[in-house]
């Protein structure tokens, strides 16, 4: 079954809806749980679904309010029978910061930190079960955790079902065109949130880097892999993450490419679908205005105006390897685009002047956009703490993500030509990624980005004012 065939019957059938908002906030509010799960994201869209559909506002917020409720009650009662155990359990005791920090919290406001709790990010799943594990007497928790979940569901609800509400009022879109941009919204965020999952999983800390290193030690082959590839980067770790992007990402272009040629010159479902809402959408006149600027960056004037600063900055500190790199990134996805293009020759929907006899699949726009502003966030990542290292990275995909985006607009590509774009991309940055950090061995100086940075937006400006499309 498709998204599609399971939102539908939740805007037809009022009880399934609620009883998804009731469920959402239980897993938010979940020990541990809430920690991994966008649970804000995920509550605004669920109420944005109630809020098109005019659902009754108390019995959304009651639902709510009963979730969360339920959740910290679970979360009091794990603390309450495993407090022992607790701290050496996954992800506890990988950080026990976590623990530590909601520890801290309840010392310092009692009974009131499961109030105050419910409305601070990075304690609230914690503070429950931190309750429990210090022996809160369970009708004072029940009484503070009631009366918390009311004054938080219209503060976390009601937002995302008025702005479902006045989306709803205002676009006044098909039934269906609605259906299908709730389904959009949801497998972009889904893809967004396993690329940074699995990020995470072979970064060093990762569960996926300990798995590679402990089958490294305990078999023969994993041995000998493990010494090449350390003897391959001496004196640095392993990109681990970077290798497991590749052969990923190779894989699925594969097969993906694979079922756009198994359809010969015919668009897929989804390309369809992507047409109708875009075209409908096209009728309210924004949607085009916006397209168009993210369109003009990211095109290939755009592209040189932003990497342009940055180059000659590289090359006038001597930084080569660095210098060396991006050029082969924007050489290498300038030739795949190119290649892939002449060999695959599928026919764009729509084809206006300055794309004459240029073909669609893969989408160059969405790959150059993912090799540019990927690396950048690699680089920029790379000088963060762990801890911040997920924001140059969310940064760059909502930004890969609008000018993507903005082909469908325009009508020039096919959905699945985004998503051959965004694989294709992927596989040069994370090729470029492995390379560099072989071959690197010079430390960069960040002293002066800022001006670099402030006259890369100067020339995107200009590029915009001044240029037309390429």
């Amino acid at each position: 079954m498709n998204l599609v065939a399971w939102v539908e019957p939740l805007t037809q059938t009022p009880w399934a809806l609620l009883l998804l908002i009731g469920i959402l906030a239980a897993l938010e509010s979940l020990a541990i749980i809430g920690l991994i799960l966008p649970g804000a994201v995920m509550m605004t869209m669920a109420a944005s679904l109630a809020g098109s559909v005019q659902l009754s506002v108390p019995l959304v917020l009651l639902s709510g309010a009963l979730g969360a409720t339920i959740g910290d009650g679970l979360s009091y009662w794990l603390g309450a029978s495993q407090r022992h155990r607790i701290p050496k359990l996954w992800p506890l005791n990988r950080h026990p910061e976590w623990l530590e920090r909601g520890q801290l919290f309840f010392h310092r406001y009692g009974t009131l930190s499961v109030l105050l709790g419910r409305f601070v990010g990075p304690v609230r799943p914690i503070i429950p079960m931190v309750a429990g594990m210090m022996c809160m007497p369970r009708r004072r928790f029940a009484l503070v955790n009631a009366l918390s979940a009311l004054g938080w569901a219209p503060l976390y609800i009601l937002p995302g079902y008025y702005l479902g509400q006045a989306w709803s009022a205002n676009l006044a879109l098909s039934h269906d065109t609605m259906v299908w941009l709730i389904e959009f919204a949801f497998v972009t965020l889904l893809a967004i949130l396993t690329f940074s999952w699995l990020r995470r999983l072979f970064d060093r800390p990762g569960i996926g880097y300990r798995s590679a290193l402990g089958w490294a030690r305990q078999s023969n082959a994993g041995r000998r892999l493990w010494r090449r590839l350390n003897g391959r980067f001496p004196g640095r770790e392993p990109p681990l993450a970077s290798l497991a992007l590749l052969l990923a990402t190779g894989f699925l272009f594969i097969v993906w490419t694979g079922v756009v040629l198994l359809h010969g010159r015919e668009p897929l479902v989804m390309d369809l679908r992507g047409q109708a809402m875009f075209i409908e959408l096209a009728k309210l006149g924004w949607p085009l205005s916006i397209a168009s600027h993210f369109d003009l960056i990211g095109d290939t004037y755009g592209i040189a105006a932003f990497t342009l600063p940055w180059l000659v900055w590289w090359l006038y500190r001597r930084y080569y390897a660095v210098l060396l790199h991006w050029m082969l990134a924007l050489g290498l996805i300038s030739l795949l685009n190119t290649v892939l293009k002449q060999v695959i020759q599928r026919v764009r929907p729509d084809t206006p002047d300055h794309l004459a006899n240029s073909f669609s699949y893969p989408s160059a726009h969405t790959s150059a956009a993912v090799v540019v502003y990927g690396l950048a966030a690699a680089f920029v990542a790379q000088r963060l703490p762990r801890s911040q290292r997920s924001w140059p990275y969310w940064a760059a995909t909502l930004l890969i993500m609008l000018m993507a985006i903005s082909r469908l607009a325009y009508g020039v590509h096919w959905a699945s030509d985004l998503i051959g774009g965004a694989l294709v991309g992927l596989m040069v940055c994370s090729t470029v990624r492995i390379s560099y950090q072989y071959h690197a061995q010079q430390r960069l100086s960040w002293q002066h980005w800022p001006w670099v940075l402030g006259l890369s937006i100067v020339l995107l400006l200009a590029r915009m004012l001044f240029l037309p499309q390429a």
